[in-house]
């Protein structure tokens, strides 16, 4: 068995910018044209991440933009390039899987921005599963705020709150204790089939506790229900061959829980970071981990929290500081994003930007541009397993 081991760590929507296609894609009805969400937060202020900055994250954001960042000048020592996707969406499933060397081959489906925002087949479907006379919400939103406003009769009426946005996703929002969270669960999963029948990415189950406006909030317990993907991943690739494959938090919903030997979940991307800090010490020779870090884009991304989200790029920081140096000899660890949420931009919801790739392992190496799925080949090159069918190593 080979020793060499891989692991490929999502900063979710840590974009960089620069994204060619950037015009196609939009917030609030305008153009993601000139979003930049590492850029913008270190224009707001400098930023202090010396450890993935030596690997070449100001180097990336000045080739993928051409954006200079406050703090991020550090002359490379890593592995260090920029990722533009071509999958015809913004969200995680298509990010994710590209990067696992599965670019999306269809157009998702999306709802309108208009209320109902539903089919009726689709609401009667989950009026159904729920044994409910209606639902709330049939809207777009932002995640927080539809509670907020629906969440009191939701209470009274025990109704499904469900919402979608700019992404291809359905969300169901139910009180965790007195709607229940089983069933909560039972509901999302067997909606999903005919959801992705339609080529609707993911249905989310959000479950959250409280009793008033203001007092409401979600809890860990989200599970994303997601279409699985079309054709072999890293994943499966590398699962196949017989090897320990790790995921770590949201991986296991992303792709459908397949090729996945080993989930770790938690309730904060602080446990994420324990798992992934024990995985640096004690994964298998040979083995694939993968890793999602969703709170940039969960917690700051979408609530345009320009200030929060930069306190957690620089704690994250301080993660692969740790991790960096639990790591062996013949070791690949690479660090990159799956799209951008520039909290400096109009709107709530994801922008359409290049993202940095940031190696350790290999040395200093300036791969320049690269797609998406070349970090999937990469992985597998490093791994001494078969290809994906799309991508090209740059190792």
């Amino acid at each position: 068995m080979p020793e060499n081991r891989a692991f490929v760590i999502v900063m979710d929507s840590v974009g960089i910018g620069g994204a060619p296609d950037a015009d196609r894609f939009f917030n609030d009805g305008r153009p993601d044209t000139g979003a930049n969400t590492v850029g913008h937060i270190a224009a707001a202020r400098p930023l202090n991440m010396p450890h993935l900055d030596r690997l070449g994250l100001g180097a990336a954001l000045r080739l993928a933009s051409g954006a200079e960042g406050p703090g991020l000048g550090a002359e490379p020592q890593g592995l260090w390039g920029a990722a533009t996707e071509i999958s015809p969406g913004k969200d995680t499933p298509s990010g994710h899987w590209e990067i696992a060397g599965v670019p999306v081959p269809w157009e998702w489906h999306y709802f309108p921005d208009t209320t109902p925002a539903f089919p009726p087949e689709v609401t009667a479907r989950i009026c159904e599963l729920a044994a409910t006379g209606g639902i709330l919400g049939n809207c777009h939103a932002s995640g927080t705020q539809v509670i907020e406003d629906f969440g009191p009769e939701h209470l009274r009426s025990g109704w499904p709150i469900c919402y979608t946005s700019a992404d291809s996703v359905l969300q169901i929002a139910a009180h965790e204790e007195r709607f229940g969270l089983n069933r909560l669960m039972a509901l999302c999963e067997g909606l999903a089939p005919m959801l992705h029948r339609m080529r609707v990415g993911r249905v989310i189950a959000r479950p959250f506790l409280g009793e008033a406006p203001g007092r409401f909030r979600r809890t860990p317990n989200r599970r994303d229900f997601a279409i699985a993907p079309p054709s072999d991943t890293i994943l499966d690739i590398a699962f196949d061959a017989g090897r320990v494959t790790h995921a770590i938090g949201k991986i296991g919903d992303i792709f459908s829980h397949r090729g996945i030997s080993h989930l770790w979940k938690g309730k904060s991307d602080a446990d994420l970071a324990r798992h992934l800090l024990r995985l640096g010490l004690e994964a298998e020779p040979g083995s694939l981990t993968f890793a999602n870090f969703v709170e940039f884009d969960t917690n700051f991304g979408h609530r345009r929290d320009v200030e929060g989200y930069a306190a957690q790029l620089e704690w994250f920081d301080t993660v692969a500081g740790a991790f960096l140096s639990t790591l062996r000899p013949g070791d690949l660890a690479i660090f990159t994003a799956d799209h951008g949420n520039d909290p400096s931009w109009r709107g709530t919801d994801h922008t359409r930007e290049r993202v940095a790739v940031l190696g350790h392992g290999v040395g200093p190496r300036a791969i320049g541009h690269v797609g998406f799925s070349d970090i999937g080949a990469s992985v597998m090159d490093h791994l001494g397993l078969p290809p994906t069918h799309h991508g090209a190593s740059f190792l």
